[in-house]
């Protein structure tokens, strides 16, 4: 498959022994940083960008050095499988593998998310109401632990216990050095059809019966998330691979992806299969909007290069660091903003429920909506530090902004947790959180997650979930 096909102009990974070597040179510097740190002191990753959205723990210790772990080691295209550095992104991830004909399982929406952030912090899209979420896709995992140790964990070796429990820990069990994963075949373009929805529960109705199908219409469909503009206007986005040659869309440019599904004359449409992976972070979903990217004056001469998530993390630093939009907020004479930025899965059956209650309660429009299943091949497999049922679909409820802040601190976030919780769903914790420690633990883990990290943490040289998620020490 010629690369000008998907796209791509990167070079291909190093061979198998060449990439390994580098690996292990960073691997051992890693180590050599760990044992720099004073014993007692807490354990942190030098790095200083986050696709975390909750405040990070401030120190002034030095951190582990993972410089060495942000590359695809190789690819092996006949077994269909790569070995990744824990810090490597998706975007250098997907740039190897296509090179090959080849794709991750599940690849997260932003290019600068990495394998081991998804792992261990969860990630999602549209192959996921078929492919599960990317630690269903690992094979093995090494992982240095709290204790500076780096052990192999595998679903069935030693340490079948962390491999269950990785998912969802967000770094207090440990940091991945490595993990091999799975990879798909997939074909040079995407054909799209958007499909629109007057009310939520006709949108609900659908999205189940394509999921058990597995098509649409007469179609198959190997792709699947939708948006909710408002009640009565909602759509689901429904992908099938091809390689059948034609003109592709480009939304990098003066066209914007999500203004597409709206269209009325644009009802299919076409991607490379690389720009279908990065639809969404040329503008960042929609948040581009925010720092006036989507303006026809200002997108004209915004740089091609900072149109993408990693330059808006940047802007979204400067906001927290000198408060320029509540400063902004302050001279209209407003309130000071609570900022709303969720991503929570309902069941399947709940989900029309709960995004009218949303829409009711919550003044954030557009919402975006991704179904998931647990993958058929790990069915049986628990995963306790993110219980969800297995044979059950969900939908992720994603939605990224901002409301008038109530005196009660996090008062949206709040009302939107309880409602979760009463729709037997779950929130992920990349963002703020308010629960108190008995639901939390009910929620993520509980005994479990207190006996792994007993065994792989003895020290407590790493942060303990509940703190990393909700109190921020």
């Amino acid at each position: 498959m010629a690369l000008s096909v998907l796209g791509l102009t990167h070079r291909s990974p190093p061979n198998r022994e060449t990439g390994f070597l580098a690996h292990r040179a960073g691997v051992d510097r890693l180590q050599a940083s760990y044992r720099a740190i004073p014993a007692g002191s807490t354990v942190r990753l030098a790095k200083k960008t986050s696709n975390l959205f909750r405040a990070r723990a401030k120190t002034t210790m030095p951190g582990l050095d993972v410089s060495g772990l942000s590359s695809v080691i190789t690819v092996d295209p006949e077994a269909r499988t790569a070995d990744v550095g824990g810090m490597c992104t998706y975007e250098d991830l997907v740039d190897a593998t296509l090179a090959h004909g080849l794709a991750p399982f599940v690849v997260p929406q932003l290019k600068t998310i990495t394998l081991g952030g998804a792992v261990t912090g969860l990630g999602i899209e549209s192959t996921s109401f078929r492919n599960g979420l990317p630690h269903e896709s690992v094979r093995e995992i090494d992982i240095l632990t709290g204790s500076g140790e780096i052990v192999t964990a595998t679903p069935d070796g030693d340490h079948a216990d962390l491999f269950a429990g990785f998912p969802n820990s967000y770094g207090t069990l440990g940091y991945s050095t490595r993990l091999k994963i799975d990879l798909e075949v997939v074909k040079p373009f995407v054909a799209l059809r958007h499909v629109r929805f007057r009310t939520v529960r006709d949108l609900e109705s659908t999205m189940n019966t394509i999921i058990a199908n597995g098509s649409y219409a007469g179609e198959v469909v190997e792709y699947l998330d939708g948006v909710v503009f408002s009640a009565d206007e909602s759509y689901l986005t429904l992908g099938r691979q091809t390689d059948e040659p034609g003109p592709a869309s480009d939304y990098t440019g003066a066209d914007i992806y999500y203004r597409s599904i709206r269209n009325e004359s644009v009802k299919t449409d076409r991607l490379t299969i690389h720009d279908y992976l990065w639809r969404w972070d040329t503008d960042w979903f929609w948040c581009s909007r925010a720092f006036g990217a989507q303006n026809p004056r200002i997108r004209r001469f915004w740089p091609k290069a900072y149109r993408r998530s990693s330059f808006y993390w940047k802007l979204i630093a400067l906001d927290h660091k000198y408060g320029i939009a509540d400063r902004l907020e302050k001279r209209k004479g407003q309130p000071p903003r609570e900022r709303v930025v969720q991503d929570i899965e309902v069941p399947i059956e709940r989900t029309a429920d709960f995004v009218e209650w949303f829409l009711r309660e919550v003044p954030i429009e557009p919402i975006w909506l991704c179904p998931l299943r647990l993958r058929a091949s790990g069915s049986s497999r628990p995963w306790p530090l993110y219980p969800i049922a297995p044979a059950r679909t969900y939908v992720n409820v994603g939605f990224w902004s901002s409301v008038p802040a109530a005196a009660e601190p996090g008062a949206t976030n709040r009302l939107i947790e309880k409602q979760v919780s009463a729709f037997d769903g779950h929130k992920s914790l990349y963002s703020d959180a308010y629960y108190g420690p008995d639901e939390f633990a009910q929620l993520y883990g509980g005994d479990v997650y207190t006996e792994l990290k007993r065994k792989y943490d003895p020290d407590s040289r790493l942060l303990d979930l509940y703190a990393k998620a909700v109190q921020r020490k």
